[in-house]
């Protein structure tokens, strides 16, 4: 199973990747997520402490490692560079591991935008392409507010593309925009989950705000989970409410899969 998941800026979209990432591992299946959002706080989401955390070095951050595998200085304006650079020990060598779910930080390219052409991006999405195209178990990708790490040839190999959303125009033009982009590249099993819903309006404010997408299930406004974020717990351990929230989505997303 490879999931994305993508949504406005503080919506939710961690905690529904740290609470799939621990309930796939809960299972005994082996779990690679990866923190691909600038604003990193997968790891303390899935339960790793804040010590633990921090010895996770960003991908990004890396320097003699892309230069070694890329053949040019990251930040460097080099005209020839390697395009396919190898990356399939990274996982392994660079991840952290809590509650049975590898935990692996891309970082954020600072130079020459998100999109450039350069070694560090390079390395960054042909890692990613990797995990989704040839890993041989689950891996969770929290995105940030788009499709910016994802192209062509990774989008045809995701399962399910998740967009998660708040009760709220802004978040709900946000899932649209984010939807589009991703038709764009061939993603077309694009679901929704509504989070941090309080109440059936909510919900249905949702659901009818979105038509022309399938919503699969919602988390709920929980003072646990806010607890759990206070407390650098993760949710998964927190709120039992939360975990069979993530089992319903889980279960929907199986079946709407299956189709």
């Amino acid at each position: 199973m490879k999931i994305a998941i993508s949504g406005k800026g503080g919506v939710g979209k961690t905690t529904l990747a740290a609470l799939l990432a621990r309930l796939y591992a809960s299972e005994g299946r082996p779990v690679l997520a990866i923190d691909a959002d600038p604003d990193a706080n997968l790891a303390s989401a899935i339960g790793f402490s804040r010590e633990l955390a921090e010895k996770i070095t960003p991908i990004v951050e890396l320097k003699d490692l892309i230069e070694e595998r890329t053949g040019a200085k990251p930040g460097s304006s080099a005209p020839f560079f390697r395009l396919n650079p190898r990356v399939d020990d990274i996982p392994e060598r660079f991840a952290g591991l809590h509650a049975g779910v590898k935990v692996l930080v891309m970082g954020t390219v600072k130079t020459g935008g998100g999109g450039c052409v350069c070694p560090e991006n390079v390395l960054l999405k042909h890692l990613l392409q990797h995990a989704i195209v040839y890993r041989d178990e689950v891996v969770i990708v929290d995105m940030e507010a788009g499709i910016e790490h994802l192209g062509r040839a990774t989008a045809s190999s995701v399962d399910a593309f998740i967009v998660v959303v708040e009760p709220g125009q802004r978040s709900l033009q946000t899932a649209l925009t984010v939807k589009r982009l991703a038709v764009d590249i061939g993603i077309h099993r694009c679901f929704v989950v509504g989070s941090k819903t309080a109440s059936k309006g909510d919900r249905d404010f949702i659901v009818a705000g979105l038509p022309e997408m399938e919503v699969i299930g919602f988390i709920s406004r929980s003072d646990r989970i806010i607890e759990a974020d206070l407390k650098g717990l993760s949710p998964f351990d927190l709120d039992q409410d939360a975990v069979q929230e993530a089992r319903q989505i889980r279960r929907r997303l199986d079946e709407a899969l299956a189709k």
